[in-house]
């Protein structure tokens, strides 16, 4: 059978589904209604940013909440509000977006990336223990592609050296470990809205925590140094402006109403991925150990619910990397080819990131690639486009 990349037919022709999907009639209904108001920043006396904040808190269990710009700023933010600063640092895992380290270096302070378990790519508390130092503030654990840290494991060690725990889980809306959300299991969680996260308002970021005390200090960070229910002219503290804007706000709140809707049809389609995956065969004349040639990234412990904002394969056979993408691609099945290694990035070790041998994650960044998000939104029966170009491709 011909490649497409070589001239021959396409697996897929037709386009996969958009992102962000088409405004719902509520979102119609609520953004005009605050742009009607005239009340479009979030100091102005509309309520979608509160109401917001409000529904993120009790979606993450906890109760308090802070809306903001993107979910880099609030990386910061929560790290700031947490008394992280210059001097300190802050341990990350090498197999996540850059952001993970640059809101650190924001705040001051020296990510220490730190490989991810060979196997789920997720920060484990056995890397983090031997990571720690004197001057170790706080841990960052991604919830990485939607699916839960091991967060029992890390927060153990974050108690024993008496660490702040921030979760990244930009990507992980509505994801849960063992029946508990994630975002309120350590001090603060952090979310994102950007225009590729399972929910969007093309940017826009919220950070929730349970600790009353550590939500004033992070809302001051956030709303230029003032104290929660404070004079609007005193400034007690260093803040920023970091606010998220009423019309965002109006775009997210109806959207929590079809989240789970939207968890179930992507988790339906990878379950078809998995049982097509299991069905190709080896190419002729392989004679390493793998049992089949692709394989999704399986689950850290303790994942309940998977948001599957992103579905990581891993290929197992020998394969170029570069042709392999680029003949996916032409088969109408376009793959991503994930993050490098953030320790191998010159921009963050030249202003101060201190990366720390990562042989997993340099596994990962040549053997796992990605199917975005948009892709798993389509009918689950679709799936066999993905398997039947892999098969084409792989066996080519």
């Amino acid at each position: 059978m011909t490649l497409a990349i070589h001239g021959g037919t396409p697996v897929r022709t037709t386009p996969w589904p958009a992102w962000p999907p088409p405004l719902d009639d509520a979102q119609r209904k609520l953004v005009t209604d605050v742009l009607d108001s005239g009340l479009w920043g979030a100091t102005q006396g509309g309520s979608a940013c509160a109401d917001l904040t409000a529904a993120f808190a009790r979606l993450s269990g906890v109760r308090y909440g802070v809306a903001v710009g993107n979910a880099t700023l609030g990386l910061f933010a929560a790290l700031r509000g947490l008394g992280v600063g210059p001097g300190d640092e802050v341990i990350v895992p090498a197999y996540t977006f850059v952001a993970s380290a640059t809101s650190v270096l924001l705040a001051g302070a020296v990510p220490v990336i730190v490989d991810v378990d060979p196997v789920d790519l997720h920060l484990t508390g056995a890397v983090v223990e031997a990571a720690v130092t004197g001057r170790t503030a706080a841990v960052m654990p991604v919830h990485l592609a939607g699916s839960p840290a091991d967060m029992d494991d890390i927060n153990a060690v974050a108690v024993r050296h008496g660490l702040k725990v921030v979760e990244d889980a930009a990507q992980a809306h509505g994801a849960s470990y063992k029946g508990r959300p994630v975002g309120g299991l350590g001090d603060a969680g952090v979310y994102s809205f950007q225009a590729s996260k399972a929910m969007t308002a093309g940017e826009g970021g919220l950070i929730v925590c349970r600790d009353e005390a550590d939500h004033e200090a992070i809302w001051s960070v956030c709303n230029l140094g003032r104290k929660l229910g404070g004079q609007w002219y005193g400034h007690p503290n260093v803040g920023w402006n970091l606010r998220l804007t009423e019309i965002q706000a109006a775009l997210l709140l109806p959207w929590l109403d079809r989240l789970d809707s939207e968890i179930a049809r992507r988790n339906a389609f990878v379950a078809e991925v998995e049982r097509g995956l299991a069905a190709i065969g080896l190419p002729e004349g392989y004679e390493g150990g793998a049992r089949q040639p692709v394989s999704v990234v399986p689950q850290p412990p303790g994942t309940t619910l998977d948001s599957r904002h992103l579905l990581m394969l891993r290929v197992h056979v020998p394969y170029d990397r570069a042709f392999f993408l680029e003949a996916m691609a032409a088969e109408g099945v376009p793959l991503d080819g994930g993050y490098p290694p953030l320790g191998t990035m010159a921009a963050l070790t030249e202003a101060g990131a201190r990366p720390e041998p990562c042989p997993a994650t340099e596994a990962a960044s040549r053997e796992v690639v990605w199917m975005r998000q948009s892709m798993l939104m389509d009918d689950p029966a679709h799936a066999s486009h993905l398997v039947e170009a892999l098969t084409k491709v792989l066996h080519a």
